[in-house]
């Protein structure tokens, strides 16, 4: 039997590469044995999470049953509250399990195959696929550790050991697991719904604990002892995890990652080209290199320099924007993911001029040292 030949990587016919490859292949093709491997313990503040989310319900059932049902003899009021209730806790389930399961934002592979809301075309053009787009000798456009092309936005997690596209943060307790491009939109409808569950289930514990106190004699006795306890969790979550979902939308609202927030020498990274003599600054400065005024130039430009802000409505559109006609319902059941390939972000055209004035400050400071 002659031996099968086998198809090339490149066909200089159509001078496309061959798409007979599947996903699954591509990703097996870029496994890293250096890459850390998650244990069985790495799942233990998701298992938290979901143990946190579940906790209140038996107590909120009983609650629900004995005061509407029992006390004030209200059917309708209880399934109103409990479809309510176990509607939020669906929707926090659902964008959990997308944060999950969903890869964050594979940066090693081709955009075609990461964008989660464009045609699936894994072709590519002979040009592209010899010299690739973008300007990777460009500062942070290289990783070192991957030893592969960093596009815009993307960072490299030291404790996934891989870079993920627009990274925001590393969470542990979704799995240990990264928040990027394709799961921030489920991880921001994650704190919302849990925000909305926990201050939905405090309403209704205080409600019913104020009718207990104005009625003694009339609940049962056990009764306050639950509803007590539910408003003191509702109110503690709704707290926590309310100021952490308003914290991430104020960062969509500014076109802001978690890291470039809170991180102000990423700006070094975006500074055009210094002066080539005067000044012992690299071209871009590092922030070893920095002085303590050079610092505290950075970090006073970093509260107004907002790079990707391109308006408060474009903001949200590159997040929770959808294409579809009712492409909203998939936004409102789980997030979903960003528009976009994750790559290539629009800039604000007005932060050009601030941060050239931010580099002529800083010439002009290590030259008076």
């Amino acid at each position: 039997m002659a031996p099968r030949r086998a198809s090339p990587l490149l066909s200089f016919e159509n001078l496309e590469m061959d798409s007979s490859i599947s996903s699954a292949s591509l990703k097996d093709s870029y496994n890293d044995p250096d890459v850390p491997v998650k244990r069985w313990y790495h799942f233990i503040p998701l298992f938290g999470t979901v143990s946190l989310i579940l906790a209140p319900h038996p107590s909120l059932l009983y609650v629900l049953v004995d005061f509407h049902l029992q006390t004030l003899h209200q059917p309708v009021v209880f399934i109103l509250h409990l479809l309510a209730t176990y509607s939020l806790t669906f929707l926090a389930f659902s964008s959990l399990i997308v944060c999950v399961a969903r890869d964050p934002g594979p940066a090693n592979l081709l955009p075609s195959q990461q964008c989660a809301n464009a045609d699936t075309d894994d072709e590519i053009s002979l040009t592209d696929a010899l010299m690739p787009s973008g300007d990777y000798t460009a500062p942070g456009r290289w990783c070192r550790k991957c030893w592969a092309p960093k596009p815009e936005r993307t960072h490299h997690c030291s404790i996934c050991g891989r870079c993920v596209l627009k990274m925001d943060h590393h969470c542990p307790w979704l799995g240990s697991t990264c928040i990027g491009h394709r799961t921030y939109p489920a991880f921001v409808h994650f704190l919302c719904s849990v925000t909305l569950l926990a201050t939905y289930i405090a309403v209704i514990s205080i409600s019913a604990l104020w009718y207990a106190f104005h009625n003694p004699f009339i609940v049962h006795e056990f009764t306050p002892v639950h509803e007590l306890g539910l408003a003191f969790a509702g109110i503690v979550f709704s707290l926590v995890i309310g100021s952490f979902a308003c914290y991430h939308l104020y960062l969509i609202s500014t076109n802001q990652t978690t890291l470039e927030n809170i991180t102000p020498f990423m700006l070094l990274r975006h500074l055009p080209p210094l002066p080539q003599t005067g000044h012992s600054l690299s071209d871009p400065p590092l922030e070893l290199e920095l002085g303590y005024p050079q610092r505290r130039l950075v970090k006073d430009a970093h509260e107004k320099i907002r790079i990707y802000d391109v308006g408060f409505r474009r903001n949200w559109e590159q997040v929770f924007g959808w294409k579809t006609r009712f492409g909203w319902v998939h936004r409102l059941w789980c997030g979903g993911a960003s528009q976009g390939d994750g790559r290539i972000f629009p800039r604000n055209p007005r932060t050009d001029d601030k941060l050239a004035q931010l580099a002529n400050e800083l010439v002009k400071v290590d030259r008076n040292s």
